[in-house]
C-alpha cells in the first residue's frame, strides 16, 4: 500500500534534491546524477508482491512492515542495465531489507515473484550489509565473510550510504565509502531497481521502518564514472556459490580442462568437435548431423539420485540434448548413445519441434520423444543463456527450465513403460529404467555452448 503524508512540504525542484544528495553522499561533483525519487511523489515506481506500507515523509521514502504478507518491493517502472546507484538509508535494528538491482517479475516465474540481485541491508550481528544476495534464485553470491572493514562500516541507528556499480557482468558495492563486494556474474543483464520491505514472522510485531533518501543514478555512459576497487573479484562462472557449497553441490566441469569427461564411445575426450573457450564447453557445428565429428561426451562417473544444473546457449536452428541414465555400452553403433534426454532445441526453426511420436515431445526441455514440456515455459532468446535443471530421486524425475518446472514423470511405472513402447526406444532393452548411468552432452552437429555444469547427489 502506497500512501503520502500531505502535511509535509515536498521538495519542488529535482535539482535541489540532486544538490543535497551530493552534499550528504560525498559524490564527485562531476558525476551526472539523476534522481530516481523526486522527493515529491512515487511517479516512476510501483509496488510488487507484498502489501507493506510505503509512504513519503519530506524527502524520504518510508517502508513499514505489516503482518501476513510476503516480501514487498517498491520497484522502478523503468529497467536499467549498466548504471551506478547512490543512496542513503536508515533501518530498524531488528529489520532485514535490501535493494534489488537488475531484478525481474514475470508471470511464469513463481507467479510473478520478484527475483534477482539484492544488495543486502543487514543490521544484525552478522553485519553483511552491502553483500550481494540473489533473491528467490541462488541465495548468497557474495557474503561479507572475512571483510571486517565493511562489516564494521555499518552505522546502527544512523543513516548509511551505498554506492552500487552494475557494469557489464561486474557488480561492486561500497558502504559508507568502504569497499564491500566485488562480484562477476552474468545471469541477469537488465532489470528494475526496487526497495525491499522484508516479510515478518507471525509472532513479530508490525510497524518496523526503513527509510531511504537521496536515491540517484547514472545510467548514461556509466562506465566512464566507475571507481577502482582493490577487493579481488569473485567470479561465479564455473564456480560454486557459498549457498551451493553448503547444500552439497559439486562442479561437474571445472571450466578449464576435460577432467571428468570422455567421449561417449571413447576412453578419452574427443580430439575434435569440442573446444573450450572463455570458460565455455562448446560443441562445434558440422552441419547438423548427429555424432559425426567428435561425438557425444559423457561423465566418467555414473550417477543414481541427483540434481543437475547446466547453463546452455544455442545458435539458430540448433539441436542438442542432455542425457541421463546413459548406458554407453547400449549403443556401440552409429549415432548418439542411448539415455533419457532433456531436449535442447530451437523450437522456432528446427523441424524436430514438429516431430516425435508424441506431439511436441521433441521441443525444448521435453523428455525427448516421450513427454512434451509445458508450452508456457520461459525461454530466453537465441544467443542468451538458459538454465536446464534435472532432478531425479528414486523413480520421480523433473525437468526445469530457467527456474520453472516444465514437466515431471515417474520411471518404472506402467504409464512410463507404455510411453517407451510407443516410441523409437521400444527396441532398446531396459531403456530408462537403469538405477544409475552416465550424464551426456550431445553432439548433434550444431554449435551449442555449455557452462556452470553442477551436480548434487541426493
Amino acid at each position: 500500500m502506497i500512501t503520502k503524508n500531505l502535511k509535509l512540504l515536498p521538495l519542488v525542484l529535482a535539482g535541489v534534491l540532486s544538490l543535497n544528495s551530493c552534499k550528504e553522499s560525498n559524490q564527485d561533483s562531476d558525476e551526472p546524477w539523476e534522481p530516481l525519487f523526486d522527493g515529491e511523489s512515487l511517479t516512476g515506481w510501483e509496488q510488487l508482491n507484498g502489501k507493506a506500507d510505503y509512504r513519503i515523509e519530506g524527502d524520504e521514502i518510508v517502508g513499514t512492515t505489516v503482518s501476513n504478507t510476503p516480501n514487498s518491493f517498491l520497484a522502478t517502472t523503468q529497467d536499467f542495465s549498466d548504471f551506478i546507484l547512490d543512496l542513503d538509508y536508515k533501518v530498524d535494528a531488528t529489520m532485514n531489507s535490501g535493494i534489488q538491482i537488475r531484478s525481474l517479475s514475470k508471470p511464469d516465474f513463481k507467479d510473478g515473484r520478484v527475483h534477482g540481485y539484492q544488495i543486502e541491508i543487514d543490521p544484525s550481528d552478522r553485519a553483511w550489509s552491502a553483500g550481494i544476495y540473489d533473491e528467490a534464485r541462488k541465495g548468497w553470491l557474495y557474503p561479507l565473510t572475512g571483510n571486517t572493514k565493511a562489516q564494521q562500516a555499518f552505522k546502527q541507528g544512523e543513516w548509511n550510504h551505498y554506492r552500487v556499480e552494475a557494469l557489464g557482468d561486474t557488480l561492486k558495492t561500497w558502504i559508507n565509502g568502504v569497499e564491500a563486494a566485488h562480484l562477476v556474474d552474468d545471469q541477469t543483464a537488465k532489470g528494475f531497481i526496487a526497495l525491499q520491505v522484508h516479510a515478518i514472522g507471525k509472532d513479530e510485531k508490525p510497524g518496523k521502518e526503513i527509510r531511504w533518501k537521496n536515491i540517484n543514478i547514472i545510467s548514461e555512459n556509466a562506465q566512464q564514472y566507475a571507481k577502482p576497487m582493490s577487493l579481488p573479484a569473485l567470479n561465479t562462472k564455473n564456480n560454486l556459490t557459498q549457498a551451493e557449497k553448503e547444500s552439497g553441490w559439486q562442479l561437474l566441469w571445472d571450466g578449464k580442462t576435460t577432467d571428468g569427461w570422455r567421449g561417449g564411445k571413447l576412453d578419452h575426450f574427443p580430439e575434435k568437435g569440442w573446444v573450450i573457450e572463455d570458460g565455455e564447453l562448446i560443441v562445434l557445428s558440422t552441419g547438423g548431423e548427429e555424432s559425426t565429428a567428435g561425438g557425444d561426451i559423457v561423465t566418467t562417473k555414473q550417477y543414481q539420485d541427483f540434481e543437475l544444473k547446466v547453463d546452455f546457449k544455442i545458435t539458430e536452428g540448433a539441436n542438442s540434448g542432455i542425457k541421463y541414465y546413459v548406458d554407453t555400452d547400449l549403443n556401440k553403433g552409429e549415432g548418439s548413445s542411448i539415455g533419457l534426454e532433456y531436449q535442447i532445441l530451437d523450437d522456432m526453426r528446427h523441424p524436430d519441434a514438429k516431430l516425435g511420436n508424441h506431439e511436441g515431445s521433441r521441443t525444448l526441455a521435453s523428455l525427448y520423444d516421450l513427454i512434451q514440456a509445458d508450452t508456457s515455459k520461459p525461454v530466453n532468446t537465441i544467443g542468451e543463456w538458459n538454465t536446464a535443471r534435472i532432478v531425479s530421486k528414486g523413480n520421480h524425475v523433473e525437468h526445469w527450465l530457467n527456474d520453472v518446472k516444465v514437466l515431471d514423470y515417474d520411471r518404472n511405472t506402467t504409464d512410463f513403460l507404455q510411453l517407451v513402447e510407443e516410441s523409437k526406444y521400444k527396441d532398446w532393452p531396459g531403456f530408462g529404467t537403469l538405477e544409475k548411468g552416465n550424464i551426456l552432452l550431445q553432439d548433434h552437429g550444431d554449435r551449442v555452448a555449455f557452462k556452470n555444469i553442477k551436480i548434487k547427489e541426493l
